[in-house]
């Protein structure tokens, strides 16, 4: 287990992303994957009120909802962390960050979310308006603690200011883009997470599927999953750091998946990858990253096939 910051969360190496939930994966699949994801130790889990508004016919709210379904019927809610995030639905209006908040305690069925994320940066909100609509739904109780995802380093720096200058709620976790073929993050935001004392909960930690091994020369094709589908790395970048990955994997036993967890979860700032699975098997495939070791070598030699 690692910890958030300077907060009392405790929690697993590997988050469990959900967005499959309730899109591609139905209720049933996603009810094994959370009750194998615990079976594991797991305890660590990431929504977002806009899964799955993407899909035809969908609104969003609807990982949430298959996930506050699961909580009742397996009444183990204590047991976990649930993060979520507003402000990809109608903005951070401080009207709007209390509205959603209330509309994801609703649909997870709890009284308070272990830490809330500002979704992306929303340019018609006031961000210091936006910091106070979020200090005030801990002051509530809603949520314990605040982090933020996809914001621009100026913006992350400008919205940490805030919250010192008032006695604001504080911001603990970044949750970034970052992977071994998404590199900006060391360059743009390790250094603020870094000396602010944030946690880094990377997404996309398996870039949208590609590092799983399941694209190949000349077999990358878009999946069903559409605008998350991680063909857009196959080009000779994309099959050199493959190339390498694979050749880690091969020395240890282990999947190609584990490789690129355990290299991410071995960077500094970093306390826990986000990766989602939509069956049992791909989870089964994740989870050996928890106790792969890669010696410095091997960590040098994935760094640089994507450099």
């Amino acid at each position: 287990m690692r910890i958030i910051g300077d907060t009392d969360l405790s929690v697993f190496e590997l988050c469990l992303g959900t967005n499959p939930f309730g899109w591609t994966a139905s209720e049933q699949e996603s009810f094994d994957v959370l009750d194998a994801y615990v079976a594991a130790g797991g305890n660590f889990i990431d929504t977002a009120d806009s899964y799955s508004v993407w899909a035809d016919g969908h609104v969003g709210g609807e990982s949430e909802t298959v996930i506050g379904h699961w909580l009742a019927a397996r009444r183990c809610r204590d047991e976990l962390v649930i993060a979520t995030k507003i402000g990809s639905l109608g903005g951070l209006s401080a009207e709007n960050v209390r509205a959603r908040v209330d509309d994801c305690l609703q649909r997870l069925g709890i009284d308070q979310i272990d830490l809330l994320y500002a979704h992306r940066d929303d340019p018609d909100a006031e961000l210091e308006e936006t910091v106070r609509a979020f200090d005030e739904v801990v002051k509530a109780g809603k949520a314990r603690y605040l982090a933020i995802s996809n914001y621009e380093p100026d913006r992350l720096e400008e919205a940490i200011a805030i919250t010192e200058r008032e006695g604001l709620a504080k911001f603990v976790a970044l949750q970034p883009h970052y992977n071994l073929l998404e590199r900006s993050y060391e360059q743009t935001r390790a250094g603020l997470v870094k000396r602010y004392g944030l946690a880094c909960v990377p997404y996309f930690a398996l870039a949208k599927g590609f590092l799983t091994g399941k694209y190949r020369p000349g077999q990358a094709g878009v999946s069903e999953r559409g605008r998350l589908d991680g063909s857009s790395y196959a080009d000779d970048r994309g099959w050199r750091a493959l190339a390498a990955v694979d050749e880690v994997a091969a020395a240890h036993g282990t999947t190609d998946s584990a490789v690129a967890l355990a290299w991410l979860l071995a960077q500094p700032t970093v306390v826990a990858p986000i990766s989602s699975a939509r069956t049992t098997d791909q989870l089964a495939e994740q989870l050996p990253m928890l106790t792969l070791e890669l010696s410095d070598a091997e960590l040098e030699r994935l760094a640089v096939a994507t450099a």
